[in-house]
């Protein structure tokens, strides 16, 4: 049995009074306070948004709307949601995570594409394929299997990342102290997945409350499907708006959760650890098991999805191919997300500094602010944003700022738990250690930081692209006129029931969104090595 000594060189909270506790902990600069105040501010729209529709009702009219029984059965639907999904996702992508980067499965350079690849194919997009092979798929049970197939990405992206990057030395020392392999894994590397883990459940969490075309065509009711339904109804939607302030608490509770989960460990090494592979383990027996386990997962996650689309475009044939409406689509997909991506990503390392470098209220409630804001359904945060254009700033209503604006406040966290999760592995001793000798801060940060972060960068740059060319509802307000993304038009023609016709538009956003995620995912395990 390994001794409880091997911990501390794993995750230890900074000592306040060591320096490298007053490192992590030191305040930010100016600079960077003055750029995150005016980047909350702007998180905080949609929610001011909805506050002052709630205030406006007055708390009779708002209390008589959550006292409703719909309401409950919402409450107990997206709840039970978030407790089934977001445990099942966190252990399929630690489990393929581990098989694929630290054991000696066959094919792990095929695995690894295989098991990014989901996060190209959208929620709705999966319901879309599983109810064709499904018609009788709806209710609960159908909500956890989609979302689970569609979100469990997201924990297996940074934990594979972290399990690459890990000293190997660390594991060593536990098993010369005597632990067993399963006591390595448990109490050395588990808590080193921690960041990881917990990232990827908060964003998978943050999705599961913001969804809705997938939950529609499985006719699950959530907040988020009742709010598009109210603000369907009426454009003023004072029950949409007293939902989405629900919403809005179920967001907190999460991420106070998170929080409290996370501690304040530091997770940095320092200096250049071990120069050697990582050893893997060996799987004997359990080697059929293992493969049968990924590959059904892959076949699960994205062979029904591509299977469907492929069929439907066999039924259509070669009409369903309108070169004159699929190329503006494509182009107009591409442009919105490859700039919403390079602005977010650069917009999101603010939070994430300010999240690793400085502990306290503040840090919390700047990293906190833009998850509540992405947890609102995209419908809101149109809305919201269409409200202050129209009110004073209209030169900005019907443009592609204001979409872009959207697409920032909707797809933050995605960038912001990577850019995270790799500062943390930052050690802020090397930006020390360059500045005593006579680099400027700024060059500093580009030449250690920035380049040591470039991973954990690359792969939120990654996460935000494939968000935008697959969002839905904020699009759908917002895009000026002429606007048809390819989500726009898939959704157009699936909800008319041409599947035929969807299908080419469902098989480019797969066969857009695979080669970018997989390219830079393979760019941040190359520049992780270096």
């Amino acid at each position: 049995m390994v001794t409880t000594e091997v911990l501390p060189t794993v995750a230890v909270p900074a000592d306040p009074e060591s320096p490298a506790g007053r490192t992590s902990r030191s305040r930010p600069g100016p600079l960077v306070i003055a750029v995150v105040a005016l980047l909350v501010a702007a998180t905080f729209v949609p929610i001011g948004y909805v506050v002052f529709s709630m205030v406006s009702l007055g708390p009779a009219r708002v209390y008589e709307l959550i006292a409703r029984p719909r309401v409950m059965e919402l409450l107990v639907n997206t709840v039970g949601l978030l407790v089934v999904t977001v445990p099942v996702c966190v252990v399929l992508g630690i489990a393929a995570a581990w098989l694929v980067e630290r054991s000696d499965v066959p094919g792990r350079a095929v695995w690894r594409p295989l098991f990014v690849a989901p996060l190209a194919v959208p929620a709705f997009v999966n319901s879309y394929a599983w109810v064709s092979v499904v018609p009788t798929l709806h209710g609960f049970g159908a909500g956890v299997l989609i979302a689970t197939l569609s979100y469990f990405p997201f924990v297996y992206v940074p934990a594979a990342a972290t399990l690459r990057r890990l000293d190997p030395a660390i594991e060593e020392s536990a098993r010369a102290l005597g632990s067993s392999p399963a006591g390595v894994f448990w109490r050395v590397v588990l808590p080193q997945l921690r960041l990881a883990v917990l990232g990827g459940g908060l964003l998978i969490g943050v999705h599961l409350l913001a969804e809705y075309g997938a939950f529609a065509m499985l006719r699950f009711s959530t907040f988020t499907t009742a709010i598009f339904e109210q603000f369907q109804a009426t454009f003023n939607g004072a029950a949409g708006s007293t939902l989405a302030g629900i919403l809005i608490l179920l967001c907190l509770v999460l991420l106070v959760g998170e929080a409290r989960v996370r501690g304040t460990a530091r997770y940095a090494r320092l200096g250049s650890g071990a120069q050697r592979s990582m050893v893997t383990h060996r799987l004997g027996a359990m080697t059929v098991p293992a493969l049968a386990g990924l590959a059904t997962l892959t076949v699960l996650s994205l062979g029904v999805p591509v299977w469907t689309v492929l069929r439907w475009l066999w039924i259509g044939g070669a009409a369903v191919w309108t070169a004159d409406e699929l190329v503006p689509s494509v182009l107009q997909t591409v442009a919105l997300a490859a700039a919403a991506a390079a602005v977010t990503t650069v917009l999101a390392f603010p939070f994430a500094w300010v999240a690793v470098r400085y502990s306290g209220f503040f840090a919390r409630f700047v990293e906190g602010s833009n998850f509540v804001t992405s947890s609102m359904p995209g419908i809101v945060t149109a809305l919201a944003l269409v409200t202050v254009a129209i009110r004073y700033l209209p030169p900005l209503y019907q443009t592609v700022s204001l979409v872009l604006a959207a697409y920032v406040l909707m797809f933050m966290p995605r960038a912001m738990v990577n850019i995270r999760s790799g500062l943390a592995q930052v050690p802020p001793g090397l930006e020390e250690a360059s500045r005593s000798l006579g680099v400027s801060p700024t060059l500093s940060f580009l030449r250690v930081t920035l380049r040591l972060t470039a991973p954990a960068a690359a792969a939120g740059a990654s996460l935000v692209f494939v968000g935008v060319a697959t969002e839905l509802t904020a699009t759908l307000l917002l895009a000026p006129t002429g606007t048809n993304t390819l989500a726009m038009r898939f959704w157009s023609l699936s909800s008319e029931l041409a599947y035929a016709g969807a299908a080419p538009y469902a098989l480019l956003l797969i066969v857009l969104a695979i080669p970018v995620t997989v390219v830079l995912f393979r760019q941040s395990t190359r520049v992780a090595a270096l």
